[in-house]
């Protein structure tokens, strides 16, 4: 019989209270704001991040609808899908976020802020350390939809699938052909023989 009291207090004592309110879990914390807390601008991200994750060890996911171009002083694109390794001031280890150059674009491999008094923000674009004011990314900019790299890289090239190499009688499938085509034009004089094969 005692044991049974024992049971019965012991079960009395760990169910919730009637009177007491559910528990709420906390508000949902948003990207931007992610960044905010570890001394950066909002405005390093775009409009519409569908979903983020920040593990423990600091490397943060982004998931946008689609891949995307924003305009700074210079043009930015986002994969869909982007990477880098979050800590107080700085974005190392960037994947999947590039800054054009010219006609190029270049990849941005980290993006930190020297002193935040400074009013400057640093972005390591292919290992050349570019300058810009805080003041640009104080707000989440537009971001219009665009292909990735890998897919503009992807696409069927504007030339036949294959070309010849006279010197050494090898054909070239459409995956080599931009190297070859860039020969072609720039790099050897091949006269009639450096045709493309149709």
């Amino acid at each position: 019989m005692m044991v049974y009291l024992h049971l019965l207090l012991l079960l009395f004592l760990s169910s919730p209270k009637a009177d007491s309110a559910p528990e709420t879990p906390p508000p949902a914390i948003t990207a931007y704001e992610v960044l905010r807390q570890h001394g950066l601008p909002i405005g390093l991200l775009p409009k519409g991040v569908r979903y983020f994750r920040l593990d423990e060890d600091g490397r943060l996911e982004v998931h946008l609808e689609e891949d995307c171009t924003a305009k700074f002083e210079t043009k930015v694109r986002y994969d869909r899908n982007f990477t880098g390794s979050l800590s107080y001031g700085q974005i190392a280890a960037i994947s999947g976020i590039y800054s054009q150059e010219l006609f190029l674009w270049l990849p941005v491999l980290g993006i930190r802020v020297d002193i935040p008094s400074s009013g400057l923000i640093y972005f390591d674009v292919g290992g050349i350390y570019k300058q810009f004011s805080l003041a640009l990314f104080e707000t989440p900019p537009d971001c219009s939809p665009s292909s990735s790299i890998a897919q503009i890289f992807s696409r069927a090239p504007p030339f036949p699938l294959s070309f010849s190499d006279p010197l050494n009688h090898h054909r070239f499938p459409a995956t080599d052909g931009w190297i070859q085509l860039w020969k072609l034009r720039y790099g050897q004089d091949l006269g009639d023989t450096g045709r493309p094969i149709v």
